[in-house]
């Protein structure tokens, strides 16, 4: 960066660096956090200006710059950090005019993305009602398509765009001239001593959490407004974060191998009229899954619905299905509704079980659509399709909502309220994962009641956690199952007693006749095995009950994705909806069924017993899966491999499409 490039700086600017010079090498450091920052709280004040009436709508404005300002100072330590890791190979006086100019260019190249960024929000927004994201980096790929694109259509915001640019680029230059000529005040022994701490200080800051997990895009979600959630990033961490998590979807399902979308549509169409499935599939070039179906039930008033999902709780857990004698009051209970014999995950992680439960998306190699950026808005879910009847949705959560980017995906599809860690007041107990089952079971009675009083139909899904490690839980309300204390088991124990006191609660309760109860895991808790796919540790227990449900055992294979289309019909809400599960209620006992998991790259589907496994770049592996032995065993390929093996791929494949596609969504509503 040779000094003859720059215009001598004013004699203020010269004596503001003499200053800073007391920072040592970290004064271009405190610089750019000292233009930085103003600058990312200005632009994010006028886009909440430009934005007024939606922000208004939240009533939540100071919030909104307060909680800007923190993720501000994420960004800032984000561009902090590789120059940090720096200093101790040039900040020192023999390399003393290297760590000038890199550190002045590194100021300079970060004070122009700031700028470029927060310049290009406005027309992003105005054209995907999101500050930049993915699809801000997606678009490099296609120059010779994007430039002639934003020429003809947005060529003011462009050459506008430029030329900020380039005044920041000129101005951050002549900002940082005045360093090159400070001279090093600072020893290596001081610098040696100063740089564990700077650099501890930067990391907490990119981490902005002492909190069990780091802060992310979800940990801003304050309103259920997605773009005005936005607003409280700034335009770099909402790139930074998107590229970030790029590398989670970029493997597809395709890495089994290839089949032209029409054909796997056809896999599809046809797997579920063996089913016997009557349901029409709409003529929807757009939502090409999209159905048309009219709820088995028919009531005057459509029920509400809760869906407890219980962390980590597989079948290896309940004694009637092959696991230890943990869980009392659910083997109470499942004869009092609908029990599901032979229900599999889709997935090992919390993530993938709310993927299937709550949207009845079909699993991937890739991450669960929940932190997937394409899925961060008019991504369909129960919340959404009950929402075009009426229902208010709330998830409510012993922890912290933001993790596993649960309450930004939440509020962003349909749920209108995340009640997490914060909104309980004296809990009865508080572990890792945030407060105790006991506790969270307590808030939803409460909760429960107050939209029971309101009188609008409601649906709410409830995470349980206490049933994670460290295995936290209060003393005096179990009797252990083992010793010492905190183990899965006792854990699990301890879950099921808070369980069933809830139901308990709910019966006494005026909603109790108005509501359907589903209990179901998100996964098993440790998913290893000797098999290709050990589909045993895929087994989970499922219960629906409450209201004027009879009791029943469900013995076909079915997949948690199933349950959405079953609940819709049994709520007595007719609905058009993209899920692919079928619906239960609908179907004769006897069918074999059929079941689809996701283990790492592997993927398993089963219809009945026979099982084919895909893997990438080898050929599918068949088997047989006895329920009985708990075991998949290899054997010689079926007479109808060939058709099975399509069936798999088309699933596979399926969800991958419709994903990157962006075509797992509801039609736009009927004008009136």
């Amino acid at each position: 960066m040779p000094q003859s490039d720059f215009q001598p700086a004013s004699g203020r600017l010269e004596k503001l660096w003499q200053r800073l010079a007391c920072c040592g090498p970290y004064a271009p450091l405190v610089m750019l956090l000292l233009v930085g920052l103003p600058l990312l709280s200005l632009s994010r004040a006028a886009l909440m200006l430009w934005q007024a009436d939606r922000v208004a709508a939240t009533g939540i404005w100071h919030e909104i710059l307060l909680q800007g300002v923190r993720n501000d100072l994420m960004q800032i330590g984000i561009f902090s950090v590789p120059l940090l890791l720096l200093v101790p190979l040039f900040a020192w006086r023999p390399m003393w005019r290297w760590w000038r100019r890199l550190s002045g260019l590194w100021v300079i190249l970060a004070l122009a993305l700031l700028v470029l960024l927060e310049v290009s929000s406005p027309a992003f927004i105005g054209e995907y009602d999101t500050r930049p994201n993915r699809l801000y980096v997606e678009y490099l790929k296609y120059p010779g398509e994007v430039l002639p694109m934003l020429w003809s259509g947005f060529r003011i915001h462009l050459v506008g765009g430029v030329l900020v640019t380039s005044l920041a680029v000129f101005a951050a230059m002549r900002l940082v001239w005045p360093w090159l000529t400070i001279a090093p005040r600072w020893g290596w022994m001081r610098v040696l001593l100063t740089w564990p701490v700077i650099l501890f200080v930067a990391l907490l800051a990119v981490r902005s959490s002492v909190d069990h997990r780091p802060a992310n895009p979800a940990t801003f979600a304050l309103t259920s407004d997605p773009m005005v959630n936005t607003l409280v990033l700034n335009s770099a961490y909402s790139v930074t974060y998107a590229v970030y998590g790029m590398r989670h979807d970029a493997r597809s399902s395709e890495i089994y191998g290839q089949m032209k979308t029409d054909e796997i549509l056809s896999e599809v169409k046809a797997m579920r009229e063996s089913f016997g499935d009557k349901r029409p599939w709409l003529d929807n070039k757009e939502i090409p899954t999209l159905i048309e179906q009219k709820a088995s039930v028919k009531r005057e008033r459509p029920l509400n619905l809760v869906i407890i999902l219980e962390e980590s709780l597989g079948a290896t857990f309940v004694e009637s299905l092959g696991g230890v004698s943990v869980t009392p009051e659910l083997e109470k209970l499942k004869k009092e509704g609908w029990w599901f014999e032979q229900l599999y995950a889709t997935g090992t992680r919390s993530v993938r079980g709310i993927e299937a439960v709550t949207t009845g998306f079909m699993p991937t190699p890739a991450q669960a659509v929940v932190k997937l950026a394409l899925a961060q808005r008019n991504f369909a879910t129960l919340a959404s399709i009950l929402g075009r009847a009426g229902y208010e949705s709330e998830f409510i959560y012993g922890g912290e909502g933001h993790f596993d980017n649960m309450r930004g995906f939440f509020l962003a599809n349909g749920f209108s309220r995340v009640t997490d860690k914060g909104d309980y007041v004296s809990p009865v107990f508080e572990g890792s994962w945030g407060v105790s089952d006991e506790d969270l079971f307590n808030k939803t009675h409460e909760r429960l009641q107050a939209k029971h009083a309101a009188g609008k139909p409601s649906y709410t899904l409830v995470f349980t956690s206490s049933n994670h490690s460290p295995f936290e839980f209060p003393d005096g309300r179990i009797k252990l199952h083992e010793e010492p204390k905190a183990t899965e088991n006792n854990a699990v124990k301890y879950t099921d007693y808070a369980l069933g006191r809830f139901i308990e609660q709910a019966k006494a309760s005026a909603y109790w006749q108005d509501t359907i109860f589903v209990v179901v895991a998100d996964h098993d808790i440790r998913v290893r095995g000797k098999s290709l796919v050990p589909i045993e540790h895929f087994h989970i227990p499922g219960l629906i009950l409450g209201a004027d449900i009879k009791p029943r055992k469900i013995s076909t294979v079915a997949s948690q994705i199933d349950l959405p289309p079953t609940l819709l019909s049994l709520m007595g809400v007719d609905a058009q909806h993209p899920m692919p599960g079928r619906d239960l209620s609908m179907e004769p006992d006897g069918l074999p069924g059929r079941a689809m998991m996701q283990y790492n790259d592997n993927f398993a589907w089963m219809e009945g017993t026979k099982t084919v496994v895909l893997r990438p770049g080898k050929a599918p592996t068949h088997g047989h899966y006895d329920p009985l032995k708990k075991a998949l065993e290899s054997g010689a390929a079926p007479a109808d491999a060939e058709a099975v093996e399509r069936r798999a791929l088309a699933h596979s494949l399926l969800p991958a499409w419709l994903y990157r596609e962006q075509r797992y969504r509801l039609p736009e509503p009927a004008k009136r």
